[in-house]
């Protein structure tokens, strides 16, 4: 997994290229909330993230629960096979994709 961070007038946008899983999660996770000082709008970009275990789902929900408290999140550029676990894990009912 890598990232890349863009942070300017309050909004993060993270980009997430390859798979979260058990040994990335982590680490995405800590990247994030490194970074989340001052924060009003995280956007999560997932054009180039390939896959999601369990482990990246809490990290989503973990995420998601932090902005709610401090602003907003929103996910973009989600491909269908992540789509498709959003789905069938029910994050597509409250996490804003688009």
């Amino acid at each position: 997994m890598k990232t890349e961070f863009v942070k300017e007038n309050g909004k993060l946008t993270v980009s997430v290229f390859g798979k979260v899983d058990t040994t990335t999660a982590p680490e995405l996770e800590k990247a994030v909330f490194d970074r989340l000082d001052g924060v009003t709008e995280l956007v999560l970009d997932l054009k180039e993230m390939s896959y999601t275990s369990s482990a990246g789902l809490r990290t989503f929900l973990k995420l998601h629960k932090a902005m709610n408290q401090n602003g907003t999140m929103k996910v973009i550029h989600v491909c269908s096979e992540i789509m498709d676990v959003f789905e069938l894990t029910g994050f597509s009912g409250f996490l804003t994709i688009e």
